[in-house]
């Protein structure tokens, strides 16, 4: 199936889809069909099965053996995914399938995207509570070492038309990162709103100046959320506010606004003592 199609001479992007086959793997899923659904994405689902196969084998029987499963999973890979257009009443329409094996399922993920040029890898979470616990020990892994933008859905997501993007910046590189959210964004004719933290009040004349370079870059519409936080406030803790008050369809991080800033909220020892209950999907960009 070719990669490419005749829509104003754009490329379409590539969305890597991964699954267990798990009850909760099912949210990253319907997360994807919809993006899908409302901009032309080619999807990719991919299970990544760890075989386990006796050591008394010799190479021939193992590889008959490895192939006769990846059949059997793809099988199941094409039922699994079937079974989630049809129960959002959709039809499929630029999809694949993949089946990969390996020990080190996170590993062979980012192998596997970054190997065939893939935009973004979508991945459901367990996620409930504490924050680590919804990122997960394979999430974690795969927005420490994949260069592919990784997106996070929750377990409990509940699908829905992608209407808005909360995007939250520390500014370092505001610019060039808006870009890339507004590039996101505008195809999905989704708002967005841009959320930022300090510590010092903005004086109104700088505040104008802002926004109307945010507007230059843009090109689209941007509102601004300048939220004063005291000194010991949690940017988890803020950002989880704001999740709440403005209910986006989508959060959209940056890795490399400053590294201890995305850290601070998201690998910050302290970060453990707070929950974070969202069920809003997270976009994470890693550092170019």
């Amino acid at each position: 199936m070719n990669d490419y199609i005749e829509l104003n001479f754009k490329k379409v992007e590539k969305i890597l889809v991964t699954t267990d086959f798990s009850d909760h793997s099912k949210s990253g899923l319907r997360f994807a069909v919809q993006l899908a659904a409302q901009n032309t994405y080619s999807l990719t689902f991919l299970n990544v099965h760890h075989l386990q196969t006796p050591s008394a084998w010799d190479a021939v029987r193992m590889d008959e053996y490895e192939e006769e499963q990846k059949e059997l999973i793809h099988s199941r890979l094409v039922l699994f995914v079937e079974e989630i257009y049809a129960a959002m009443h959709m039809e499929p329409r630029t999809i694949q399938y993949a089946v990969e094996l390996s020990v080190l399922p996170e590993s062979r993920i980012v192998e596997y995207a970054e190997e065939n040029s893939f935009d973004y890898i979508c991945i459901s979470t367990r996620g409930a509570g504490v924050l680590k616990k919804f990122l997960g020990t394979i999430t974690s892994t795969l927005i420490n070492q994949s260069k592919v933008p990784v997106i996070v859905v929750p377990h409990d997501y509940k699908i829905g038309t992608i209407k808005s993007i909360l995007y939250a910046s520390d500014l370092d590189d505001s610019e060039n990162e808006l870009i890339r959210v507004v590039s996101f964004a505008k195809p999905l004719q989704a708002s967005v709103e841009l959320l930022n933290f300090t510590s010092e009040p903005w004086k109104e004349e700088n505040r104008k100046i802002f926004e109307s370079r945010i507007d230059k870059i843009a090109n689209y519409p941007v509102s601004i959320n300048i939220t004063e936080k005291k000194q010991d406030d949690h940017l988890l803790e803020g950002i989880e506010l704001a999740v709440k008050k403005s209910e986006p369809s989508l959060l959209i991080m940056f890795t490399h606004q400053s590294r201890n800033w995305f850290q601070n909220v998201f690998y910050a020892g302290n970060s453990a003592e707070y929950s974070f209950h969202t069920k809003v999907p997270l976009l994470v960009f890693r550092k170019a």
